[in-house]
């Protein structure tokens, strides 16, 4: 009798593990908080004005603060985030060496907001000539140099490029260490201040200059609630500055170390898509990213900028956004 009893309760504990199986095998491993890495810049602002209302949970999409771009695409090659607020042409360089960024979000268009800046008194680019100029080691600073030397019938070799991330420029403009700078608030601002003039701005590149969210593309498939989140939080935080502009503002103006009306003021510089523009840029028959993003691609290759091209269609990625509520 106790043989059959001691059969029968391991049979019944045996078939209740034969069922969860199944069950087991089909349920997801719960999602690690999403790791979006961003530097010190306007455009990245609210998605630290959604945190702070509450309308992204650091549990669930993390926000790394890292002191220059450099340092962001770093942190990315190196596997210590998931994605970035980046810029395409930056982009361009991540794919082309097998990252596999895939572009969930335009964050903003720049349009005056990245800027060269040169010593009072000097009216064009033409004045560096023979001057040390900071530049950031990142893509994007090199990018926006080559275009205003271009533009105004020089090289690259007309000026001496000193290699400084953003956040050392103004201290070293100050210094007299360099001439001029190729830079972006906060720091425009700073250097501004510190009696620096406007010698080059992006309204005269227009469209060139986009700044997205972009996540590794595994993410897509492993962290898919985390990006709705992501997502979610971004067009929330717009959405306020929108009703509340002066408060959300304050709020970012903060951490930028500006004032509320300085960071507005400094917002006059970039367009920032709606949803809809969005869905425009990113999906649709013919995106219009993917022409803007060609003809960057072109410029950039003649720069010898980007080693080669990459087939822009294969880095967008409208799903999220298109499945998103609104």
């Amino acid at each position: 009798m106790k043989t059959w009893l001691w059969i029968r309760k391991h049979w019944v504990a045996l078939a209740c593990i034969a069922l969860m199986l199944p069950l087991a095998g089909c349920m997801r491993e719960p999602e690690s908080a999403l790791r979006i890495g961003t530097n010190v810049w306007i455009g990245s602002e609210p998605l630290y004005l959604a945190r702070e209302l509450g309308h992204l949970n650091p549990e669930v999409v993390q926000l790394v603060e890292y002191p220059s771009a450099s340092e962001v695409l770093r942190a990315f090659r190196n596997e210590a985030i998931d994605g970035m607020v980046i810029s395409l042409d930056e982009l361009f360089g991540l794919a082309v060496d097998g990252m596999q960024p895939r572009i969930i979000l335009v964050v903003d268009v720049s349009h005056g907001a990245d800027v060269v800046v040169g010593r009072p008194g000097m009216r064009s680019m033409t004045d560096l000539k023979g001057k040390p100029v900071a530049v950031e080691s990142g893509a994007l600073g090199a990018y926006v140099l080559s275009r205003a030397l271009a533009l105004n019938g020089m090289r690259a070799s007309d000026v001496d490029v000193v290699h400084l991330e953003s956040n050392e420029q103004p201290s070293a403009f100050v210094k007299g260490q360099v001439d001029g700078a190729v830079t972006f608030d906060p720091y425009r601002t700073q250097l501004l201040r510190a009696g620096a003039t406007t010698l080059f701005d992006s309204t005269q590149i227009p469209g060139e200059i986009v700044d997205l969210v972009a996540v590794r593309a595994t993410v897509l498939e492993k962290q898919p609630n985390a990006v709705q989140a992501l997502l979610s939080g971004w067009f929330s935080a717009l959405d306020y500055l929108k009703r509340e502009p002066r408060d959300a503002a304050r709020r970012m103006g903060i951490r930028q170390q500006t004032t509320g009306e300085q960071f507005l003021d400094a917002l006059k510089g970039l367009h920032i898509p709606s949803r809809e523009e969005n869905l425009r840029m990113l999906g649709g028959p013919t995106p219009e990213l993917a022409v803007t993003g060609r003809r960057l691609m072109a410029l950039m290759q003649e720069e010898k900028l980007l080693r080669a091209p990459i087939e822009i269609n294969e880095v967008l990625a409208p799903g999220p956004l298109a499945s998103s509520p609104p």
